[in-house]
């Protein structure tokens, strides 16, 4: 079988992006767990799977590197809209896009996407972990080692651990070690956060099915969020990620979170599956 797909990036966190409006894909979590592999396959860390809706314009089903479902993605939202609107599926300013965390709202802002990613969750039983109420400053044990932790859901479960100096810190172990852990019951994304200053956050992230990946809009915004609520940053904040920047405002207002960043279009491609 012939499988068309483009490559999109936001922010070096890499997507193929594959329009299912007129027909499924048989044995599309196969397909995806083997074409992502970088040295046998496409090369990616998630898939997007554009399909039609009959809650919203469209439908955005997302597939982990590991053929596995998620809810939720702030860059692969980003590239889904870009997608549409470099190719005039829609001509609308503002989409609605229904996923597995609810309907998002991409908007064109210039050559960016700005995207109303929704209301934090930090009640421990949805986002979900094995405690009640709220996760802010929670000791984690981990191979040894104690790290307290700040827990938010961004449609996504994420655990945030702010540290002192991200770059040298060993996120190939930790992460994977934290993902897997029992307390986070659907396994969970770990981002290592340091605070540069009240209106910026350096960040590592370790994507549950992916690894560490270049950049995570979901991550950013959880990021952004727990910074805030604990009082370490202000509610717009500046996320450096390994693959680039990404705009986050927590409006108390209406309680949402808003990110905004760009997304681009590498290539188009027919793979044999």
């Amino acid at each position: 079988m012939k499988l068309k797909f483009t490559k999109m990036h936001g922010l070096g966190n890499d997507f193929i992006v594959i329009d299912c409006r007129r027909g499924k894909v048989p044995g599309l979590a196969t397909i995806v767990k083997k074409t992502s592999h970088r040295r046998f396959g496409i090369g990616f860390d998630q898939a997007l799977i554009l399909l039609s809706s009959k809650k919203a314009d469209f439908r955005m089903d997302i597939y982990n590197a590991d053929g596995g479902r998620v809810e939720m993605c702030g860059n692969g939202i980003r590239c889904l809209a870009r997608y549409i609107w470099d190719r005039r599926i829609s001509r609308k300013n503002v989409l609605e896009i229904e996923t597995l965390a609810g309907i998002m709202r991409p908007k064109k802002s210039g050559r960016m996407v700005r995207v109303d990613m929704g209301e934090p969750i930090f009640e421990g039983s949805r986002i979900p972990v094995k405690k009640k109420g709220m996760v802010i400053g929670h000791t984690l044990r981990v191979r040894g080692d104690s790290f307290l932790i700040t827990c938010v859901s961004m449609g996504n479960p994420h655990c945030v651990i702010f540290v002192d100096n991200v770059d040298n810190f060993p996120v190939d172990s930790v992460g994977p070690a934290i993902e897997v852990k029992p307390f986070f019951p659907e396994r969970v994304n770990v981002e290592f956060v340091e605070v540069l200053n009240e209106k910026e956050l350096k960040i590592r992230v370790w994507e549950r099915g992916a690894g560490e990946t270049l950049a995570c809009g979901t991550g950013a915004c959880a990021s952004a969020v727990a910074a805030s609520l604990t009082g370490l940053a202000g509610d717009r904040i500046t996320v450096h990620l390994i693959g680039g920047d990404l705009k986050v405002e927590w409006s108390r207002r209406d309680n949402h979170v808003y990110m905004t960043g760009p997304a681009a279009e590498v290539f188009e491609g027919v793979a044999e599956v």
